[in-house]
């Protein structure tokens, strides 16, 4: 599902226009992206957590050279479903 059929969907469940659905996605997107930008835990009941973790400086190796190096430490976006979606995608046939 694309960020379109998003805006498309609330424009047929909420009965408003084509923009002005595209701009309640984009906005709702946005303070998403800005509060994980930010490292803010973002929960939303019923479907998930979106959270920043902190990775630790960590030896590797270049794949071509097989010369040793240190990868740098770097945040990563998490995703961790509620059990109510996990649910419901076990669920579903």
């Amino acid at each position: 599902m694309t960020k379109i059929e998003i805006a498309q969907a609330i424009q047929r469940l909420q009965g408003v226009t084509k923009t002005e659905a595209m701009e309640l996605t984009e906005a709702v997107l946005e303070l998403i992206k800005d509060a994980v930008a930010s490292g803010e835990e973002v929960k939303i009941a019923g479907f998930g957590k979106f959270e920043v973790k902190e990775k630790n400086p960590r030896r590797g190796r270049n794949p071509q050279t097989g010369e040793e190096m240190v990868l740098n430490g770097r945040r990563v976006l998490i995703f961790k479903p509620s059990a109510i979606l996990k649910s419901r995608i076990n669920n579903a046939t």
